[in-house]
């Protein structure tokens, strides 16, 4: 089935929080990209029915990758490239040399403006 603008579909609200019906306000590639539901008029991506996770979930994902993470054996070799140059010849380290630095020169506040009763 072709969607044409306008089209009423089903779509997960962020606003209402709940699958309402939605109008297609936009297309891209015969597919709906944007939508606007008709309950509260809001305008939203398309997000083909699906509620974006809670963060109970979000901090579920997170602790797991953090585990994987943590066995992943360490890659030898790593640390020693990053300490070396690419051509293999170590850099010379740059002289030390004293930079005076001036202080810029700060514009004085202006004055507090007096308020006058009339």
């Amino acid at each position: 089935m072709d969607l044409r603008l306008g089209d009423v579909i089903d779509d997960y609200c962020v606003k209402c929080r709940r699958v309402t019906n939605h109008s297609i306000v936009s297309l891209v590639a015969s597919a709906a990209a944007k939508v606007r539901c008709r309950t509260c008029y809001s305008d939203h991506d398309y997000r083909k029915e699906q509620a974006p996770p809670t963060k109970k979930e979000l901090a579920r994902q997170k602790e797991l990758f953090n585990a994987v993470l943590a066995g992943m054996p360490q890659a030898p070799g790593i640390a020693e490239a990053a300490a070396a140059p690419a051509d293999g010849v170590p850099a010379e380290p740059l002289p030390a040399e004293p930079v005076a630095v001036e202080p810029a020169p700060a514009d004085p506040a202006p004055a507090p403006k007096k308020k006058t009763r009339k």
